[in-house]
């Protein structure tokens, strides 16, 4: 089904963004698994809108409630459910939107393919349906805490527009990046791409970038070929998010202006366990990790919603105008952040369950020398 995602740790996630509520179903979590509504809320607190002064100003408190699964503070290895209601949806601001189709929308593409669809705010296909995928997140961050404590899931914001940061992702801590109301870990930086979407947004106007992604403590194993090969399943996780126009791994297309002697990353042993000297791969060879922080960056288009005029056709076939109307981000990104993370810890906890349901957890050992 199109609104469901992951295998062995698999969510369903449902509503629109101006009706009753947003909410996400999670089936196949562990039993005995220590959970509570705060747990979840910390990283819904990381996405809401009306955070800063550079994201939409549409106030939302995005209270969770969980409906079952969880007795006694423990999760039951039952069905999750959980519940943010909407409290200050404006449908009203979206009138125009009925009869015209918004550029870059999904409005015209809903159309056609359901021939109808909800113009309040994008229904269905508004960046608000996260919120079922980054609660999710958090109750798969406490599968991955029970199995595989090592793993820690960051991203920051690597480019807005032309504005380039510099973050090392072996040494970037989460308090670097959220020491800014842009999530960028490089503190030069922060100021210039601040500056950039405020006057993006009083022009009327709004910007893209990318956000580049590292997975640390991964063990070696995880993956599953041939067509749920990890890199597979992280781009799909990724370029299902609203606003995305990109992924690459590791090297990415920079990769294609090298020589395989160049771009090779040769192994050696360490302490007992196989390294290797460079990460073009970014931690991922033949769809399985290799036990190197997994590396990657996905793109996403300037915020299609505009406050200026902009030619389009109404679902009567005229040709005709529109103007932005609602509450918008003029950029993204910094509320993208917490989203790639909670896919990552998504796709992660999945594959971790599938590599113990069919090989168990422990990684194997590489051949040892034999003695001389």
């Amino acid at each position: 089904m199109s609104s469901s995602l992951g295998t062995h740790f698999r969510i369903a996630t449902w509503g629109e963004s101006h009706g009753g509520g947003i909410g996400v179903v999670i089936d196949g979590c562990p039993p005995g698994l220590p959970l509570g509504e705060a747990d979840i809320q910390t990283e819904l607190d990381r996405r809401r809108p009306g955070q800063s002064e550079i994201v939409t100003p549409r106030k939302e408190e995005d209270r969770c409630e969980i409906l079952s699964g969880v007795f006694e503070g423990q999760t039951l290895g039952s069905p999750i459910a959980i519940l943010v209601r909407n409290k200050d949806a404006r449908p009203s601001a979206y009138e125009e939107m009925a009869t015209k189709y918004r550029p870059s929308h999904a409005d015209f593409t809903y159309d056609a393919k359901y021939g109808l669809r909800n113009w309040q705010g994008g229904g269905r296909a508004s960046a608000r349906e996260t919120i079922g995928r980054v609660a999710a997140a958090a109750v798969a961050r406490k599968v991955l805490d029970a199995l595989s404590p090592g793993i820690e899931i960051l991203a920051w914001v690597n480019t807005i527009k032309d504005l380039q940061a510099r973050v090392d992702p072996l040494k970037v801590t989460a308090a670097d990046i959220e020491s800014n109301i842009v999530r960028t870990g490089d503190p030069a930086m922060v100021d210039d791409m601040i500056a950039l979407i405020k006057e993006a947004r009083d022009e009327g106007n709004s910007l893209g970038g990318t956000i580049e992604a590292v997975a640390r403590g991964c063990p070696p194993g995880l993956g599953e070929p041939v067509f749920d090969k990890l890199e597979a399943d992280l781009a799909k996780a990724m370029m299902s998010l609203p606003a995305t126009k990109g992924f690459e791994i590791g090297s990415g297309f920079a990769g294609t202006f090298l020589t395989g002697a160049e771009h090779n990353d040769p192994f050696y042993m360490e302490n007992g366990r196989v390294r290797t000297k460079s990460n073009r791969s970014g931690g991922v060879q033949g769809g399985i990790t290799n036990g190197e922080p997994v590396l990657f960056r996905v793109a996403f288009k300037p915020t299609a919603t505009i406050m200026s005029s902009q030619a389009t056709v109404s679902s009567d076939g005229e040709d005709t105008e529109l103007k932005g109307r609602g509450r918008h981000d003029p950029c993204v990104l910094p509320r993208a952040v917490p989203m790639v993370e909670a896919m990552t810890t998504l796709v992660l906890c999945d594959h971790l369950l599938r590599q113990r349901a069919q090989c168990g957890l422990e990684p194997h050992a590489p051949p040892v020398p034999a003695a001389t």
